[in-house]
């Protein structure tokens, strides 16, 4: 009898609880079957989104971690799982492509502040992957996260400007961010050159000349 109740107990539960049930009750392999996985921690998750690497690393751990990221993105509601568990079903990594809930929680993340969700959203309107390609609504989603000092989403952000798309208001202070950016890599450097020297010949040479002469004051 106790344990008929008990089935129907579980039965009822909300998705949300039953996850957390499931991971709390699951008993870890043994290490003889295979080496257990430790759940990424946000510095190791931010290098692996910025490094694009995320998906494959999830393949690359067998798949392990999938209820732990799926609790901590339906959940815990946790930005940066948002993001990771929304990719995973974007691609049906690990688990059966579902894009439309897969940009659902991506838009979540935005919605939390996630510069790294804002600057993925942006990508995909800029190729037209999962949506209608929409180059205006990319300005949108990344001009934020430009604003909060990610690089990438300055980047982004510099060459839909020397595109034509966004505000021409804008363009100067698009410019200033990411000519007085800080580069980790000569790649990075280089591509954010090239970008300027297209914007700048959609700004006034007397604005170009002051934000440069302003950043040679600040060193």
């Amino acid at each position: 009898m106790l344990r008929k109740e008990l089935i129907g107990f579980i039965a009822n539960l909300p998705r949300s609880a039953f996850i957390m049930l499931l991971i709390l009750v699951t008993p870890l392999p043994s290490h003889a079957e295979t080496e257990a996985v430790d759940i990424y921690s946000q510095e190791q998750l931010i290098e692996l989104i910025r490094s694009k690497q995320y998906l494959a690393r999830v393949e690359s751990d067998d798949c392990q971690l999938v209820q732990d990221i799926e609790a901590r993105a339906e959940v815990l509601k946790q930005p940066l799982y948002q993001y990771l568990w929304g990719e995973m079903l974007n691609y049906g990594t690990c688990v059966k492509a579902n894009p439309q809930r897969g940009m659902a929680l991506m838009r979540d993340a935005v919605a939390q502040g996630s510069a790294e969700a804002m600057v993925r959203i942006a990508e995909y309107y800029y190729h037209g992957t999962f949506v209608f390609q929409d180059k205006n609504r990319a300005v949108q989603y990344v001009l934020p996260a430009a604003a909060s000092g990610d690089l990438p989403a300055r980047v982004l952000l510099v060459r839909l400007f020397g595109e034509g798309y966004g505000s021409y208001r804008d363009f100067e202070t698009g410019y200033h961010w990411l000519y007085n950016g800080i580069f980790s890599d000569e790649a990075t450097k280089k591509e954010a050159y090239e970008l300027l020297k297209v914007l700048e010949q959609k700004i006034p040479p007397s604005i170009v000349a002051r934000i440069k002469l302003e950043h040679l004051k600040s060193r």
